[in-house]
């Protein structure tokens, strides 16, 4: 990616405040709609075709991946996905619930990464692999399910990167912003280090195990391509933990993983089987 220039970056952190801005009206107006529709939920659709014919190839596929517990989403998660739609007009749009996840990564993936993802039992974690495996069997861009880009995709990425990671105000890279081509090794090699972390079981935390932890201990920000979140994609501007947990009574994975063992143990997984 070639970097933004001074006045570049000004424009897109002016654009990215306005964002925020607008999202968060939308948001806290959501509170009102869900209490006269508490029941009322938005279909996010498996695939949906680009909105504009993308005209050149690109080393990255435009492919936008999503994924969530269900389909079935309050406005705000939404409104998220909407606007990311606008500012990717050139991509394609796929998003997996947790049972298609399951099914792809039975579909195209050996028996050991299916036996460990198996043993993975908090979603966060599941979902965690499998932007990963995604992303590495298919290429294309993954963003959280609260992540919005700040910036049309296509621009942030470039034409001829082959892959693009986001970092955090800390300067580490984070995971709920992914850019990368097909069987790229260095998702190959945090792949290889989250079975090994899932096969040890010593690690409780959704964090280490499955994500930004893994990519920090193998990914070196000064030895790949990355982009400040702030020039990229940015969370939580049009959503937040009650709309997107709403529907789910264990709540978000740091609530989740203090009741429930990230991992599963090798002789429950052989009952379950």
């Amino acid at each position: 990616m070639t970097q933004p220039s001074n006045a570049s970056r000004l424009i897109i952190v002016a654009a990215s405040r306005v964002i925020k801005l607008v999202a968060n009206i939308t948001k806290l107006s959501s509170y009102a709609f869900h209490a006269l529709a508490p029941n009322k939920r938005f279909t996010l659709p498996a695939y949906a075709p680009p909105l504009l014919k993308p005209h050149d190839q690109t080393a990255i596929p435009r492919t936008l991946w999503q994924t969530n517990f269900t389909d079935r989403v309050t406005l705000p998660v939404y409104l998220n996905y909407l606007f990311n739609r606008l500012m990717a007009p050139r991509f394609e749009y796929r998003f997996m619930i947790t049972e298609a996840r399951q099914a792809f990564i039975a579909r195209h993936f050996d028996t050991r990464i299916n036996q460990n993802y198996a043993r993975l039992q908090i979603g966060a974690a599941q979902a965690d692999f499998w932007r990963l495996l995604v992303l590495y069997h298919h290429g294309g861009v993954y963003l959280d399910i609260d992540a919005h880009a700040v910036w049309p995709l296509g621009c942030v990425i470039g034409k001829d990167t082959p892959e693009l990671f986001v970092t955090t105000r800390r300067g580490e890279i984070s995971n709920y912003f992914i850019a990368s081509q097909a069987e790229n090794p260095n998702l190959r090699t945090l792949i290889d280090q989250v079975q090994r972390n899932i096969e040890a079981n010593t690690l409780t935390n959704v964090f280490e195990l499955t994500g930004p932890g893994v990519f920090n201990q193998h990914l070196d920000p000064a030895m790949v391509p990355t982009v400040p979140y702030r020039y990229a994609c940015n969370q939580g501007s049009f959503t937040n933990e009650h709309f997107q947990y709403i529907d789910k009574k264990a709540g978000k994975w740091t609530k989740e993983q203090t009741r429930v063992r990230v991992i599963r143990d090798d002789h429950d997984l052989a009952d379950k089987t």
